[in-house]
């Protein structure tokens, strides 16, 4: 069985589970320039997603956070290392991207319920 958590829009999940992986995508609500910001804000978004999947941050396998700007990595990777479950570090890729509208940061993130 497939579980789906709605996104914003009618064709988008926030939240996929499937015998007992979880996988989400977020960008940040705040749509500042500064890139900290942003990131600090789509990692609490995947945090709230994985908590309404029944998961959470120490449970992630896979993170992958594509970053329109990769001169700017320095400030991904200080809000990552503020939040990520340091006994349980998952594996972790960045990619730089063109993203829509005042996106910087959007990440995708695998991990078991």
């Amino acid at each position: 069985m497939i579980t789906r958590i709605p996104g914003t829009t009618a064709t988008r999940s926030r939240v996929i589970v499937h015998n007992g992986i979880v996988t989400t995508v977020t960008t940040s609500p705040d749509k500042t320039e500064d890139m900290y910001v942003q990131a600090k804000g789509a990692l609490a978004a995947i945090e709230k997603n994985l908590a309404d999947a029944g998961s959470s941050k120490a449970k992630i396998l896979t993170a992958i956070c594509y970053c329109a700007d990769m001169s700017r990595k320095a400030e991904l990777n200080k809000a990552w290392d503020e939040w990520v479950d340091t006994s349980n570090v998952p594996m972790r890729a960045v990619l730089g991207v063109s993203l829509e509208g005042k996106d910087l940061i959007e990440i995708i993130c695998t991990a078991v319920a």
